[in-house]
């Protein structure tokens, strides 16, 4: 049930709600804005309330809206002035320096970005990714076993295992165009052994293989056979590096690529930094004054 609002703030929401939503044109074209309530100094514009109306709002949400956000508004600016009186004075220093700080960070911080957004050049060129990977091998080293492989998973009425586990093997031109041929009947299937799979996502495709068992079926050339009661996992082991191995570059690029662009972006900011500093000097707008300097003087 609606709580009860006083007749004219009552009144007058419905008149907002009503000129938001019909969009009067000579309402919006005064001069000066239309106040919808004060406190103390401080008013809130029918202007403020515009941009939080959305097209789905019916006559009466929109004045339950307007209601609540009056009085949420006034509320908030009550208890503000009432913490302004009340509150030690060190404490609301402390609070005006933070506000400071935070509002000089948010309007830096999206200066910057913007400029990064303007220059951004998200490109990285295989010789970087070389250069990088050449210099850092060392701290690639693997936490977890890798490897290389094909993979199939089948129903367990599947009729056809035996051959299709020898194609997969084999996995000649012709053994690859039949198992492309029936792969819609397969659960599941990967015959890209080109990339290189962590050993945990290959346990999560064969439920069979755990942490436990996995260094005993995971090794190079092994063609795996396993079961269980949801159906059969075929797949042919084609390489495998193990862990503190130095991980290969077509694992790791993406990371490089993330580490070179983040790098890219702080070099960036620190020149920019550094060039409006440079700036402001010479423009006589940054001045910075040696107080030891001048007291040393003045002893003398």
């Amino acid at each position: 049930m609606r709580a009860k609002v006083p007749s004219r703030i009552y009144v007058l929401c419905c008149l907002v709600a009503t000129v938001l939503l019909g969009g009067c044109d000579s309402l919006w074209k005064k001069e000066r804005p239309e106040a919808l309530a004060r406190v103390g100094d401080n008013y809130l514009f029918k202007e403020d309330l515009a941009p939080l109306f959305g097209n789905s709002l019916s006559k009466d949400d929109s004045i339950a809206f307007v209601t609540d956000y009056i009085n949420t508004w006034a509320s908030n600016q009550l208890l503000l002035d009432k913490a302004k009186i009340n509150l030690p004075e060190d404490k609301l220093k402390q609070f005006e320096a933070l506000v400071a700080d935070y509002r000089t960070d948010l309007y830096t911080r999206a200066y910057k970005e913007a400029l990064v957004q303007q220059v951004n050049d998200s490109t990285v060129n295989e010789s970087e990714l070389q250069d990088f990977y050449e210099r850092e091998k060392e701290n690639f080293r693997l936490k977890e076993k890798l490897v290389k492989l094909r993979f199939v998973a089948l129903s367990k009425d599947f009729l056809n295992k035996v051959e299709v586990a020898e194609r997969l093997k084999n996995f000649g031109e012709k053994d690859q165009n039949v198992l492309d041929s029936i792969s819609v009947q397969f659960r599941k299937a990967s015959f890209n052994d080109s990339i290189w799979v962590t050993a945990s996502r290959i346990i999560d495709e064969i439920p069979p293989l755990t942490f436990e068992n996995v260094e005993k079926h995971l090794k190079k050339s092994q063609f795996l056979n396993m079961e269980d009661d949801s159906g059969v996992y075929l797949a042919k082991i084609i390489d495998v590096m193990e862990v503190d191995d130095i991980a290969p570059l077509s694992f790791i690029e993406p990371t490089i690529e993330r580490v070179l662009l983040s790098r890219r972006k702080l070099d960036f900011i620190r020149k920019l930094e550094t060039d409006v500093i440079d700036e402001a000097i010479q423009k006589r707008k940054f001045e910075v004054y040696d107080k030891t300097n001048k007291n040393s003087n003045d002893e003398g």
